[in-house]
């Protein structure tokens, strides 16, 4: 069993709840925005101590929720701040973004930290179009007809050129290129069995983000194995993580207090705004390949926003507690999923930093030697893709 440390860096200092996305910007400090950014990243280059294996950034626009615009530039401090933890970028939003930039970022990302980038390739989350003023229809091909460009520009050792229906370079030949060989282990994320599927066909690993109970969540991990096979591969648990908002205090009434507190900024404060927008969005384009997809995500939006702390912890989808009980909840999970990572998200809305830290070296101390040998696997492999 593997962990990654995984960060949103949200700003935790609002007063009241908004409406209308995007937010005004003139609630923001940059003053205090200096400050959290360093706390923030002192706690993910401390997550390494605290025995993580990964360390986990991603990428959001217009948003209180995160603001990490480019995970790369926060991946690039944490390889000078790190030694041995994978850099885990979950990831850059491909299709929004130039993809023969994304594939030069993510090689010095490797090249410098030695070999220890994990790659996302992410789709985003709907509002993030119209915040880049990109077709929301268009994500899916866009995100695979980068992902075959991002892997050729890796791959090929002679300049090529690319003629597709979103993108078009006269010639290509990236310097650096990435030190892992064919290529660095790419992550998809697995919302839905769609996706889940797409990232098998890829041979990418999968990363399943909030999902609503261990059911749904089997399911997803079903259709990407049974993809797979399809395609010619057979991942492990090793290609599988799973994210879980993660408490963990000395007392189980402490952590639960502590992740009502912080849940409750993060849905009523942070994710409002985002909610709204999202929910716009899918009413007007067809960002899911299906209505069943569409309406699933939907109902996740409003099942986040209204479900208590006590009910996730009954279905499985947070880790929250006291060592021993984290542990119990770990091996339940575990069980029920076979995957072989955790994404823990230990900074949920304004829990406050030195609770944060508390948590990590319980977890170093008290959980990690108690779970470590629930699945042994090796690191990540990169299949070779199939023709």
């Amino acid at each position: 069993m593997r962990f990654t440390f995984f960060h949103l860096m949200p700003w935790d200092r609002f007063s009241a709840p908004e409406e209308h996305w995007p937010v005004k910007n003139t609630y923001f400090d940059p003053v205090e925005a200096t400050k959290l950014y360093r706390i923030y990243i002192d706690t993910m280059a401390y997550a390494e101590e605290c025995g993580w294996d990964g360390i986990g950034c991603n990428e959001h626009h217009f948003s209180p929720y995160g603001m990490m615009n480019n995970c790369n530039l926060i991946g690039a401090m944490l390889t000078e701040k790190t030694k041995k933890s994978k850099i885990c970028m979950f990831g850059n939003l491909v299709p929004l973004l130039n993809p023969i930039r994304v594939a030069e970022e993510y090689a010095m990302l490797d090249v410098i930290s030695g070999g220890r980038l994990m790659a996302g390739f992410l789709r985003g989350i709907p509002h993030e179009y119209i915040a880049y003023n990109v077709n929301p229809d268009e994500s899916r091909s866009r995100l695979n007809e980068a992902t075959q460009l991002i892997k050729k520009a890796w791959t090929e050792p002679d300049p090529f050129g690319w003629e597709g229906k979103h993108y078009q370079f006269r010639s290509v030949s990236i310097w650096p290129r990435p030190i892992q060989q064919p290529h660095p282990p790419i992550m998809m994320s697995g919302g839905n069995e769609d996706s889940a599927r797409y990232a098998a066909r890829n041979h990418a690993m999968l990363g399943i983000n909030f999902i609503p109970n261990l059911a749904k969540g089997r399911k997803i991990i079903e259709a990407y194995l049974d993809e797979a096979k399809l395609v010619g591969w057979s991942p492990g648990p090793e290609h599988i993580f799973i994210t879980l908002h993660t408490c963990i205090a000395e007392a189980d009434d402490v952590a639960i207090e502590t992740l009502k507190s912080g849940a409750n900024y993060f849905n009523s404060t942070l994710m409002n705004v985002q909610r709204n927008a999202q929910q716009i969005v899918l009413q007007k384009t067809r960002f899911y390949q299906s209505k069943k997809n569409r309406e699933f995500f939907v109902e996740r939006l409003k099942k986040a926003k209204s479900r208590t702390i006590e009910e996730a912890i009954f279905d499985g989808t947070v880790l929250c507690g006291k060592p021993e009980t984290v542990v119990k909840q770990i091996k339940r999970a575990q069980a029920e999923l076979g995957f072989g990572w955790i994404n823990t998200n230990m900074k949920i809305g304004n829990i406050h930093n030195d609770v944060v830290t508390k948590g990590m070296e319980l977890f170093r101390d008290f959980v990690a030697p108690e779970v470590r040998d629930i699945q042994k696997s090796p690191d990540p492999v990169v299949p070779m893709a199939v023709a």
